[in-house]
């Protein structure tokens, strides 16, 4: 959905952009064991769908609900790019600081933040 603000190049991590992209497009991307310019590790090689289930981060089964009150003051799509794009902003609870790859800010588009921001808004 690039149409709707995404363009091809990389985010960046104080990007006002406010556009949910593609939610079948965000649903590929999360399942692909490399994503991005740098072939970077790709969601699912870290994060499992399935409730419950860590690989080594947390499982992202209802991550979309957890979004909705995980800060005040923030939407659920605010915190979710946020998420990826500064990924020591928030930090769940038994992870350490620095555990998720750190530059999808700068290998990723903001099509693909848009989009793998809308599968993940899915998630409940």
């Amino acid at each position: 959905l690039a149409a709707c603000g995404g363009g091809d190049e990389p985010a960046e991590s104080g990007s006002e952009t406010s556009s949910v992209g593609d939610v079948a497009n965000g649903e590929s991307l999360f399942k692909q064991s490399l994503i991005g310019a740098a072939n970077s590790p790709g969601c699912s090689s870290c994060h499992s769908l399935e409730p419950g289930v860590v690989i080594v981060g947390p499982s992202q089964s209802d991550v979309g609900a957890r979004a909705e009150t995980a800060v005040e003051g923030m939407t659920a799509e605010e915190y979710l790019r946020q998420s990826i794009l500064e990924p020591d902003a928030h930090i769940a609870e038994g992870f350490g600081e620095g555990l998720m790859y750190q530059n999808y800010a700068e290998e990723l588009t903001n099509s693909q933040i848009n989009d793998l921001v809308a599968f993940m808004l899915t998630l409940k």
